[in-house]
């Protein structure tokens, strides 16, 4: 047997290389919505933020030759999008679902109105780590090439495990999740921590964006997030707000996205596609196991919308 010919191993390996590129954009939106939902506000809207993000970034990359500027330009819009959802959702009986829902649709119906004239022209994409440079095997440096923005986001989950234990940041923002009342007693503003953490997590997400329009799949059109931004709510969830949590299970949705292409090298022409549908129905069988009435949601922040 060839060097190059490794038969059905290709598939672990294309499932390996297309978890760590699929799950990129899922760890930071779940990154930033945990943030956010530890100070105790849910952010439905990061759909929006993410599309408008990955339009915004392909936008500026195009026009300046820069991918890096249009990661910037990225995190500055989902900045500018949490701080909206932020300040609207301050105001009384203001339902921060609703509010979700409505900067989704204003996010998305803006991508798509200004990035049009973008759909065409080709934007720079952002460089690769080729960690498998030693290999003669070519399926198994395409799996090993990694985007930097993946070891940042990496790097970010252990950051935020350590953050929000062992900082003073970390632990204001656990009070304002857990006890309005109890911050206020403390003189924490609650709103204050809470339009910063939106705003942080508006800019995580718009940098997921922004790997989806620059690296993967790398280029700008309107169907480009198929529903990552909602899932990662679930994602949230499903870790228990918990960054490092995140990460791990941002991987096994990057992995069961990859299912499908990697069962179709491999020659798989009947039934194939019915994989693609794996993240969708992953996310389905967590929102249904972390839904039961019976019981609380484990490392919920108190001031959660959903938990109440």
């Amino acid at each position: 047997m060839q060097t190059t010919d490794i038969g059905y191993w290709s598939v672990p390996l294309a499932i390996v290389g297309g978890a760590i590129r699929v799950s990129t954009p899922f760890i930071f939106v779940s990154l930033g919505e945990t943030i956010t939902e530890r100070a105790g506000r849910v952010n439905i809207g990061l759909e929006g933020i993410l599309i408008f993000g990955a339009m915004s970034a392909y936008a500026t990359a195009v026009l300046s030759n820069s991918p890096w500027l249009g990661v910037a330009a990225a995190g500055v819009s989902g900045i500018a999008a949490g701080l909206l959802h932020g300040w609207i959702c301050k105001f009384p009986r203001v339902n921060d679902i609703a509010i979700g829902i409505a900067l989704m649709l204003l996010g998305t119906g803006l991508a798509f109105f200004f990035g049009k004239a973008f759909i065409q022209p080709s934007a720079p994409r952002l460089p690769a780590i080729s960690l498998g440079f030693w290999s003669d095997i070519p399926q198994l440096r395409t799996a090993l090439d990694v985007n930097a923005l993946f070891v940042v986001g990496a790097a970010l989950a252990l950051f935020l495990q350590w953050a929000f234990r062992n900082t003073r940041a970390g632990l204001i923002l656990r009070i304002v999740g857990d006890s309005s009342d109890a911050a206020r007693a403390m003189g924490i503003d609650p709103d204050r921590v809470r339009l910063l953490a939106t705003a942080a997590g508006g800019g995580l997400a718009a940098i997921g964006g922004a790997y989806l329009s620059l690296y993967y799949p790398g280029s700008w059109n309107e169907s480009i997030s198929s529903g990552q931004g909602l899932m990662a709510v679930a994602l949230v969830v499903f870790s228990r707000w918990n960054p490092l949590g995140c990460f791990a299970a941002a991987l096994l949705f990057g992995g069961a996205g990859a299912l499908g292409p990697a069962l179709q090298s491999v020659g798989v022409t009947h039934g194939y596609y019915l994989f693609y549908a794996a993240p969708y129905a992953l996310t389905l069988a967590i929102m249904i196991a972390t839904s039961s009435p019976g019981r609380a949601l484990a490392g919920a922040p108190c001031e959660l919308s959903i938990t109440r």
